[in-house]
């Protein structure tokens, strides 16, 4: 019998996303197969501290009257002290103890500080395989209006926008007015550096413009103010191939909004009403594949590795991409995993895929790597 792998899965994190990095955690625990990986649960709470947690599934469980969340227990994780190493220790009140040698990094980790690169780039210091894009496409699917600038010049269809920073508002507020004026109404007012549609607004008069800036700029020093598509909104997911496979696409799935303004954070974790998520997508064969060839090439325009969503709006003009996830969720309603058991995969085989094509990219020649 093949020697256990050992996993450390990193989650918690100081963005607001830190609750459903903990719930993706969570399922990410039941899923994975115990028979071939050893896993070590590493918690990055709200201030940045990385301390060992519980191995435990329902700790980390989505509930919408509790949301998760990791705390301080007075742990500290240690990283190995150079690449030469992948010996992880903690320290505790009884003093330091190893943790043993980790094989591969899984950072299920949403938003700032940890979705964007800075975590892939502390891996890559410490020479630790992780799986998931690497420093450039991690900060690229970060920030929208960088994602956009590099689809559009990928030739992928993208909804027009205009990025407004906290110091433009401050100093010429009318500058965001007239953008929304000029694209039209109704506008979506978004951080350009947070996901789950935290800080998002829906802009249908220009008097609710003001609140929308304060609460996209609560969220980050710049927002996008964004063309509002009439449309279908349609998801998929990208799985990398090992060395030599290509890059494939899931079947798409449909967030179907009825009665609320946008698919926003209480519809997609809290259980609002609203919100009917159907995969697969009823699309015709030509849809299917031209979705999935898109999906394909927004991945590789950032220079993806491993695992991507990428939503689309599917407008009268034909396709419009939103924007893509490079560390999507997990959690047992998101998409991502929803749209891959449609297409033929078990939650534990997925797991298995992406930590087997993070193993394989590490073995490459430093040169040949993409995304490092």
């Amino acid at each position: 019998m093949m020697d256990k792998l050992t996993v450390a899965l990193l989650f918690g994190g100081r963005s607001s996303e830190h609750s459903i990095s903990c719930a993706t955690a969570g399922g990410v625990l039941a899923a994975i197969d115990r028979d071939r990986y050893n896993v070590i649960p590493i918690g990055i709470t709200r201030d940045g501290a990385f301390v060992l947690e519980a191995d435990d599934p329902v700790r980390f469980a989505l509930d919408a009257a509790e949301l998760p969340e990791v705390f301080d227990n007075g742990t500290r994780v240690r990283w190995p002290e150079s690449s030469l190493s992948r010996q992880l220790t903690v320290s505790d009140g009884a003093g330091y103890r190893s943790l043993g040698n980790v094989d591969v990094v899984f950072p299920i980790l949403h938003g700032p500080f940890g979705e964007d690169g800075t975590v892939q780039g502390l891996l890559e210091l410490v020479g630790l395989p992780y799986v998931g894009s690497g420093v450039l496409a991690s900060a690229l699917g970060m920030d929208k209006h960088f994602t956009k600038t590099v689809f559009q010049q990928a030739a992928l269809p993208v909804a027009p926008w205009r990025t407004i920073t906290a110091a433009e508002w401050a100093e010429a507020p009318g500058m965001a007015f007239a953008a929304a004026e000029q694209l039209g109404l109704p506008v979506f007012v978004k951080p350009a550096r947070a996901g789950s549609s935290v800080g998002v607004s829906r802009v249908a008069h220009l008097d609710q413009l003001a609140e929308a800036m304060r609460v996209g700029l609560a969220e980050d020093s710049k927002v996008l103010i964004e063309a509002g598509l009439s449309g279908r909104e349609l998801e998929i997911g990208v799985l990398q191939g090992r060395p030599g496979e290509p890059t494939r696409a899931s079947v798409p799935g449909e967030v179907r909004v009825t009665g609320r303004d946008f698919y926003d954070f209480a519809a997609k974790y809290l259980g609002a009403d609203g919100i009917e998520l159907v995969c697969p997508a009823a699309l015709g064969a030509g849809e299917v594949a031209e979705m999935q060839d898109l999906a394909i090439r927004a991945f590789d325009a950032i220079d993806g590795a491993g695992l991507a969503r990428v939503d689309f709006f599917l407008t009268g003009d034909g396709w419009v991409i939103n924007e893509i996830n490079t560390m999507p969720g997990f959690t047992p309603i998101s998409m991502f995993p929803t749209c891959w058991l449609a297409t033929g995969y078990t939650y534990p085989q997925l797991i298995d895929e992406l930590i087997a094509v993070a193993l394989a990219r590490r073995a490459l020649p430093a040169a040949l790597r993409l995304s490092v």
